[in-house]
């Protein structure tokens, strides 16, 4: 009997280790686990789910290829985000750098602030649909706008960052007026309002990779700042020195 009672504890705590262990790897593996430091001079995919993350951080006037080669680009990304979250800014993304950003994302990959139906139809959230993109391109491309939002809120002190207008279909973009090559479109911009002042946001964006940034004294942006993420820079808000 003592032998068959010390089989069974050590079944019970076996069983209660594997549980642990399973939910600690469940919190990550909800959306994307990353198995391996990287540093410069990898790649692969692992690099690539890295550099959406990061896309935030290039600097003022610049844009980070998500291409899966870690360069120097990437480092400089990385340092930056490492900095923007109080970590050691060494480029390198290890343990603490991955922890941050499962504390950041939800397990459909997004953000935590913000959400695909957020970033849906300007004309009522129809889906990801009706656009010149297939609906996992387009939802590609809203999933990187939504981590370059959220570099763009938690350098404007963690304060919200309304979504007046995200992904259009062609019929929603022509009913609203947009223009033809909109970049609503393929879901890769979004009109925002929220607590900060519409020139704040338009000043700050050009830090966090965004190439188109429309803001007031551009004809019909005085009431929103448009933020896309065009890979060569037009911007153009007037009564904000931009």
């Amino acid at each position: 009997m003592p032998r068959l009672l010390a089989v069974l504890l050590l079944f019970a705590a076996t069983l209660t280790t594997s549980q642990v262990v399973a939910t600690t790897v469940a919190h990550a593996d909800g959306c994307y686990t990353w198995g391996r430091t990287l540093s410069q001079g990898a790649s692969g995919e692992d690099v690539r789910q890295l550099q959406i993350r990061v896309a935030g951080y290039p600097g003022y006037g610049a844009h980070l290829a998500i291409d899966g080669a870690f360069g120097p680009a990437t480092k400089a990304a990385v340092q930056r985000f490492q900095s923007a979250y109080g970590l050691g800014a060494d480029g390198i993304a290890g343990s603490a750098t991955y922890s941050k950003i499962y504390a950041l994302q939800d397990d459909d990959c997004t953000p935590i602030h913000f959400t695909y139906a957020e970033l849906d139809d300007g004309c009522g959230g129809s889906g990801y649909d009706g656009g010149p993109l297939s609906e996992a391109a387009t939802k590609a491309n809203a999933l990187r706008t939504m981590w370059q939002l959220e570099a763009l809120r938690h350098a404007l002190g963690d304060q919200a960052l309304n979504i007046s207008s995200g992904f259009r279909s062609i019929p929603c973009n022509r009913s609203v007026g947009g223009a033809s090559n909109s970049e609503h479109l393929y879901g890769r911009s979004a009109d925002l309002t929220g607590v900060h002042s519409f020139c704040t946001m338009a000043k700050e964006a050009r830090s966090h990779g965004f190439g188109g940034i429309f803001g007031p004294g551009y004809p019909d942006h005085n009431d929103h700042t448009h933020v896309d993420i065009r890979t060569t820079n037009t911007w153009s808000a007037p009564n904000c020195g931009i």
